[in-house]
C-alpha cells in the first residue's frame, strides 16, 4: 500500500482544481501528465484507472479516486492534520459538506448550461432548479465570509473558489461583488499561487 499520491493531470481541465488542493496539503505528489493532443486519456492504460477517460484521477494507498469533489473530500479527510475539513464529529461538518456538494451538484451544471446556452428546462425537472436561484444561494453562502465556514478555509473553498474564478474569467457568469472578492481571497492563497505557477510552467514546457 503506497502512501505516494499519484495525480493524473492535464492543466487545461478541471484537474487544475485538484492541483490546487494538493498544493494546499503541502505534501509531495507525483504528476502523471496526460496529453489531450495525443489522446493519452483514452488509452487502455489510463482507461483501466478511469473508464471515463477523463482527468483528474488520483491513486493513493491503492485506491483510485475520480471526480473533483470526491478527490477534494478524500484528500481533506486522508490528511486531517492539514485542517482542510471539519472532523466527523464537528458540527460544522454538515455545512462544509453542504456547500462542497452544492458546488458540484448545482453550481457547475447551472453555469455549464448557461455557458453553452442549453435549452431552458422547467426548473422543477432538474436538480439545480434555476440559474438565478443557484447564484442567489451562492451569494447567501458567501455573505457570511470571508470563506464558506467563516474564517476557516476548507476544501469546499478550493472547489467553489476555482469554479467561480473560472466562470468569471470565461464570462460564463457575471462578476458580482461577493464573487469577485471571494475569488480574489482564494487566489491570494499561497497554495493557489503555487498551483497556477506549476501549471503555467508545465504548459510552457510543452510548447
Amino acid at each position: 500500500m503506497s502512501e505516494e499520491i499519484v495525480f493524473y493531470h492535464n492543466p487545461q481541465s478541471r484537474s487544475a482544481i485538484v492541483r490546487w488542493m494538493l498544493e494546499e496539503l503541502e505534501l509531495p505528489y507525483r504528476v502523471e501528465l496526460l496529453r489531450f493532443d495525443q489522446k493519452e486519456q483514452k488509452q487502455p492504460a489510463y482507461l483501466a484507472i478511469n473508464p471515463m477517460g477523463k482527468v483528474p484521477s488520483i491513486v493513493h494507498r491503492g485506491v483510485v479516486v475520480t471526480e473533483v469533489a470526491a478527490i477534494c473530500t478524500y484528500l481533506a479527510d486522508a490528511f486531517p492534520a492539514r485542517k482542510l475539513a471539519p472532523a466527523l464529529d464537528d458540527p460544522r461538518r454538515g455545512t462544509y459538506l453542504r456547500w462542497l456538494f452544492f458546488a458540484a451538484a448545482c453550481v457547475e451544471p447551472a453555469v455549464s448550461d448557461r455557458a453553452f446556452q442549453r435549452p431552458a428546462v422547467d426548473p422543477s425537472a432538474i436538480g439545480y432548479g434555476s440559474y438565478e436561484d443557484v447564484m442567489r444561494t451562492v451569494e447567501t453562502a458567501l455573505a457570511r465570509g470571508p470563506f464558506l465556514l467563516g474564517e476557516w478555509f476548507t476544501a469546499a473553498d478550493v472547489y467553489l473558489g476555482a469554479q467561480l474564478g473560472w466562470a468569471m474569467m470565461t464570462k460564463a457568469i457575471e462578476p458580482r461583488p461577493l464573487f469577485t472578492a471571494y475569488s480574489e481571497r482564494c487566489r491570494a492563497r499561497p497554495g493557489s499561487q503555487r498551483a497556477e505557477a506549476k501549471d503555467a510552467a508545465l504548459q510552457k514546457a510543452r510548447t
